[in-house]
């Protein structure tokens, strides 16, 4: 099935312009079709491959700025120690344009740099802005395997994106709930979107022992993004939640530990919003601002403090009658999501 098939009865509520809405196939469909598949070994791995791994580059179909921007990508240096890769795509000049990605990038880094300590030479952004590679499919793909490459124990490396996130169908049997999450790049309608099959694949399976990766996601439907094999549940009793795939594939780490926080659950939506603005004009994701406010306010916040901080200040938000574009029209409050690899104490440190 092509990616453009896929997508079509599959976009949020603030998306639905991207493509267009031909009705909704039933999660049980996927989830039987993904049944059936599974069950023949081969046919099971020769579509994985073909659907959900990243598409060979071929050389002759990239311009020679394009090779240039990755080759650029690829010559990154690896510093040992701590290391941070941050995306935000804007859409710029589409009806689906998001107006605070490129803020929240700036904003990210300058906690990165301030409150972390990470090194300036240590941080790479992919963005719609005239002096970094813009955050294209093959130039996001290169980025992820750069974050990884040489990971050695001791490193926390941090992977940041702001941007739109959509769903499709899962024919695997790999999602609980049937369907794939996934992110949008810039050029995602003609190149195709990356799915959480795959950024598990590139910067979750690749880390070693003592290796710590944090993902942050500011995207509708990002929740399990990475999925990882452990949902930390607010609503249910506070604890963790299985979320390993019904087919039995293994979703963790070589040795080292991943933690996503996403901006919402898989079936919600996030906002880009200046609710949170001082002036009222600024645009920003509500998961980045309401992350960043948590970390500055608190020097020694834990990961429950962190999350019920985020919480809090986006219900709080919700009093004061605020209007945060597709999120507080819903009688659903948008939380932040915490995910791992491994089951851990919320009462820890948080950490990069």
């Amino acid at each position: 099935m092509s990616s453009s098939a896929v997508t079509q009865g599959f976009c949020c509520r603030e998306c639905q312009e991207i493509v267009a809405d031909d009705g909704h196939l039933q999660t049980q469909l996927s989830r039987e079709s993904g049944k059936f598949v599974s069950d023949k070994k081969g046919l099971h791995v020769y579509l994985r491959k073909m659907l959900h791994r990243r598409r060979s580059t071929i050389p002759n179909s990239l311009s020679s700025h394009e090779k240039s921007t990755l080759d650029t990508i690829r010559n990154w240096e690896t510093i040992k120690g701590k290391r941070a890769l941050l995306c935000g795509v804007t859409y710029d000049k589409q009806k689906y344009k998001l107006k605070g990605t490129n803020y929240d990038v700036i904003k990210m880094r300058e906690l990165l740099m301030l409150r972390f300590k990470f090194p300036s030479a240590s941080i790479h952004i992919l963005a719609e802005m005239d002096s970094h590679p813009h955050p294209t499919k093959r130039n996001i793909q290169e980025a992820l395997r750069w974050l990884v490459k040489d990971n050695q124990h001791g490193d926390s490396l941090v992977f940041y994106f702001s941007g739109h996130g959509l769903r499709q169908p899962d024919f695997f049997d790999d999602e609980v709930d049937g369907f794939d999450e996934t992110i949008c790049p810039l050029d995602f309608r003609t190149e195709g979107m990356i799915i959480d099959n795959e950024i598990n694949d590139t910067i979750v399976r690749p880390l070693k022992k003592g290796v710590k990766l944090h993902a942050m996601i500011d995207a509708c439907h990002s929740g399990t993004i990475l999925d990882l094999p452990h949902v930390y549940s607010t609503k249910d009793r506070r604890r963790w939640i299985d979320n390993k795939p019904p087919s039995g594939v293994y979703k963790g780490t070589s040795g080292g530990h991943a933690i996503s926080i996403s901006a919402c659950e898989d079936n919600q939506l996030a906002a880009d919003t200046s609710a949170f603005s001082d002036t009222g004009k600024q645009m920003e994701g509500a998961m980045t601002y309401t992350f960043r406010k948590a970390l500055l306010e608190d020097s020694k916040a834990t990961y429950a403090s962190l999350l019920a901080s985020m919480q809090n200040e986006i219900l709080a938000a919700k009093k004061k009658c605020f209007s945060l574009r597709g999120l507080f029209h819903r009688e659903r409050v948008q939380a932040p999501l915490l995910s791992s690899s491994k089951e851990f104490d919320l009462k820890e440190a948080f950490v990069l």
